[in-house]
């Protein structure tokens, strides 16, 4: 059986929960916490979280991950079988990844840990998540989800990485960043009734 390596606060090992839920594959999991240990590092090469144990072997890197079980596990797929098509959802979870995530992180230190952020990474923060939300805005559909009327991929990375950024733009520039790109609030209130989600965000309050 799969087992997924992790903890329940992590985005990206709930990024796995979900696809693993969504898709019914059952799974084992393993709660661990980023380390360098050389008994981790033979699971995970970077020491980081998640990880996916197989069979065969482990895999590292969340999209990697789930295009693997979209391989092992083709019943509702997280991605269409057109090549253009996929490469259009791979576009949208990079988007929603490298331009909105990525920056916002580097206001985790103040925002969610009381250490202090330079004024300067906080300005070059505020343009790489309004560049962001607006290369997402000209090119999500949000018809009802972001690449039309299937739930993929692209969903996932945007449930976990556009609701961390939207929580650091309001905290420190009290911005709506949700809001730049319509349709964006309501994809995401209508991922966040999902039941699977539900019982993501009811573990990760525990944790």
């Amino acid at each position: 059986m799969l087992k997924l390596h992790g903890f329940d606060v992590s985005n990206y090992y709930n990024m796995l929960k979900l696809a693993l839920d969504y898709k019914n594959v059952e799974y084992i999991k393993v709660v661990i916490y980023p380390n360098q240990s050389s008994e981790f590092l033979t699971l995970s090469p970077m020491g980081k979280v998640p990880v996916l144990e197989t069979p065969q072997g482990c895999l590292t890197e969340t999209s990697v991950i789930m295009e693997y079980l979209d391989g092992i596990h083709p019943e509702r797929p997280l991605y269409p079988a057109d090549e253009f098509a996929k490469a259009k959802i791979k576009e949208l979870a990079k988007i929603c990844e490298l331009y909105l995530e990525l920056p916002a992180r580097r206001c985790f230190p103040e925002m969610f840990f009381g250490q202090q952020v330079s004024l300067e990474t906080k300005k070059e923060v505020k343009r790489a998540l309004f560049k962001g939300i607006e290369a997402l805005a000209r090119t999500a559909k949000f018809k009802p989800y972001l690449a039309g009327p299937e739930f993929t991929a692209a969903d996932i990375l945007f449930l976990y990485s556009a609701d961390m950024a939207a929580i650091i733009a309001k905290k420190a520039f009290d911005v709506d960043l949700l809001a730049l790109a319509p349709g964006a609030t309501e994809l995401m209130a209508r991922l966040n009734e999902m039941p699977q989600v539900q019982q993501i965000a009811a573990e990760r309050k525990v944790a």
